[in-house]
């Protein structure tokens, strides 16, 4: 069980409650977040009287399981949906009516190339660019990315074409070197479990874009959210980019039936991958549709000037000219489900 303390409350507050549960005979132990504090429920040796609990002064809420609390926070006071929206860049939001895309490589592999990709993309409607410097592969003999010299290329294809840098950290020390070159870090498939790496990129103040582990429940990925936000950084962007089942014809299963259900209890945009939800060229664009059908707020693509020579990836990446066609195919179904591309 947990005591949620409201942001308004002082550390008189928060002691009082504690004392509260000390006369009971409770153990607690209180965990101080950037916005807020929440005491935490260890031991119970006497008679725990809830109704007293929640009604002391600034307690917002207690719960009898750590669930995701600001992440699921959907609603304010009256009950009108909050959904956030967060900046991307200069050229727009994540969230609200807008359906933003973000597309690039998979690996950035030398200058040329990226700011021809950058160039497409963004003409053709994206409002980031995604490129991966350090790049984790299943294999320790595969391209591991370009690296700083990798962010540098991201930091020219941004002032060339206004795109944001969408890039991601792998470890803690990667955040105070991509911080300065990127407006998102993303945060991968294997590392939403990395607590130490969720607590950093929480203490820094870009939004970060935060990747379903491929077998990753739903409360799981909101609470890796969870960390992010309890660092103090609310401005976390979800992505669904499918889960390994037993299927084999697809690279994973693109779990669409997620975004719907983030969208009711959480107030975080969420994007969804069908790169790397399908791993398939032609399952892209069907699946993208299907995305903005179901509520999803963007998209991740990987896109190339030619992707059977991309340097990873190949397979599930769309070349320029294929990503514009997708853009047009998504615009009158962005309208008709009242989104704006």
């Amino acid at each position: 069980m947990i005591v949620v303390m409201s942001p308004r409350s002082s550390r008189e507050h928060v002691d009082h409650v504690v004392q509260l549960l000390d006369d009971m005979g409770v153990r607690s132990c209180v965990i101080d977040g950037a916005s807020r504090s929440v005491i935490e429920l260890l031991e119970t040796n006497g008679q725990l009287d809830r109704t007293r609990l929640e009604s002391a002064p600034m307690v917002e809420r207690v719960l009898d399981q750590p669930a995701p609390i600001l992440a699921m926070d959907r609603a304010s006071g009256n009950g009108e949906v909050q959904p956030r929206e967060i900046p991307l860049g200069s050229r727009g939001v994540m969230g609200g009516r807008r359906f933003s895309v973000i597309a690039g490589p998979c690996s950035v592999e030398n200058e040329d190339r990226l700011i021809e990709t950058a160039r497409g993309v963004a003409d053709a409607g994206a409002v980031a660019l995604r490129g991966g410097v350090f790049k984790p592969r299943t294999s320790p003999y595969s391209f591991q990315g370009l690296e700083e010299r990798g962010l540098e290329m991201l930091a020219r294809a941004r002032e060339k074409t206004g795109l944001a840098i969408v890039t991601e950290v792998m470890c803690c020390k990667h955040v105070e070197k991509v911080e300065p070159y990127a407006d998102v870090l993303q945060v991968g498939s294997r590392n939403m479990h990395n607590t130490p790496l969720l607590k950093a990129v929480g203490e820094q103040t870009k939004p970060v874009l935060l990747k379903r582990g491929w077998s990753a429940t739903l409360e799981e990925f909101l609470l890796a959210a969870e960390y992010v936000i309890h660092a103090g950084n609310p401005n976390v962007i979800l992505c669904e980019r499918g889960i390994r089942t037993h299927e084999e014809y697809v690279r994973n299963t693109l779990a669409l039936a997620i975004v719907p259900e983030v969208k009711r209890i959480s107030s975080l945009p969420i994007i969804v991958d069908p790169s790397h939800g399908t791993g398939r060229t032609h399952l892209i664009t069907p699946m993208s549709r299907a995305a903005i059908a179901c509520g999803a707020d963007g998209l991740l693509v990987e896109v190339h000037t030619m992707p059977s020579r991309a340097w990873s990836d190949g397979d599930q990446t769309l070349d320029v000219g294929q990503f514009r066609d997708l853009m047009q195919n998504l615009k009158s179904l962005a309208h008709a489900c009242d989104r704006e591309l």
